[in-house]
């Protein structure tokens, strides 16, 4: 694999990039950033997955959240990838809305047409960009977690909680956390998986929660004047799926904060001190 790099900037001792590469999983070039910390130059460090939300690109977070001063203190890389694939060639919503196409890939392995042959961002996010990391960046993707926002905190929630022994962690703010019981969620999953709403409950956090999901340490944060958080985001689904099956977890309402980055960079610095705990545990363990 090869990777270009598009943008490099010095930040808080370390650097901030922006890279470009052929992802043959999602069949066309893809962006993503990434912040290594100054500990890098020393070895290999955890690495944190951000997924961001609908509308964004990989820029969105390197721009808005102030994550790399607290990557550079805790010692750990972030990379940041697009929100679905992009290009000439791949298909987008027909009527141009923005929560579906792109920008709005929902992390999921679409199997309709004709979106099954781009829109795989779960098999991205899992499989193509940690062997790309790996090999060209100083990044031990042995030990990771991950972490997002909105539709990326959806993102992050599924893809922790079906493969809880590739992350030590995972932490969301104001995620989508039942798409199979809001509009957004019932639009994308309905379009990129097809009608057969068994097969929703694999991108669905509550239900993987409530079919047994092994426990990982998870953090959620909620604005609590969040416009989306009645309609589409339905915070109490995920306490009550919690409270039902015994699964720890950490859900904080947060009184007068909204959906927007200034929400995110308000407790950014305590998203990355839980996963910086929880990568050193996974390294005293082993």
């Amino acid at each position: 694999m090869t990777v270009e790099t598009i943008a490099s900037q010095r930040c808080f001792e370390g650097e901030q990039l922006r890279l470009k590469h052929r992802a043959d999983s999602l069949d066309c070039d893809m962006h993503f950033s990434l912040y290594l910390p100054p500990a890098a130059r020393g070895g290999e460090v955890p690495l944190l997955y951000w997924l961001s939300g609908l509308t964004c690109t990989d820029e969105n977070f390197v721009q808005k959240a102030g994550a790399q001063r607290y990557a550079a203190e805790h010692g750990v890389a972030i990379v940041a990838p697009d929100t679905s694939p992009r290009g000439d060639d791949v298909p987008d919503d027909p009527e141009g809305a923005w929560d579906f196409g792109y920008g709005a890939g929902f992390y999921v392995n679409a199997t309709e047409a004709p979106w099954d042959r781009h829109y795989r961002m779960y098999d991205y996010i899992t499989e193509e960009l940690p062997i790309l990391l790996a090999e060209h960046f100083a990044v031990d993707t042995g030990r990771a977690s991950i972490f997002g926002h909105s539709m990326g905190g959806h993102g992050a929630l599924v893809i922790a909680l079906r493969n809880p022994a590739r992350y030590q962690s995972v932490s969301a703010f104001a995620p989508i956390v039942a798409p199979s019981q809001c509009p957004w969620g019932e639009k994308a999953l309905g379009r990129y998986l097809g009608e057969d709403r068994e097969s929703w409950k694999n991108y669905d956090a509550c239900a993987l929660i409530e079919a047994g999901a092994l426990q990982l340490p998870l953090l959620v944060d909620q604005g609590e004047a969040d416009n989306f958080l009645e309609e589409q985001l339905k915070t109490p689904l995920l306490e009550a799926a919690c409270q039902a099956t015994g699964y720890e977890a950490t859900i904080r309402r947060q009184s007068g904060y909204d959906h927007s980055y200034f929400f995110i960079s308000s407790f950014i610095g305590s998203h990355i001190a839980f996963h910086a705990r929880a990568l050193e545990q996974s390294l005293a363990e082993d």
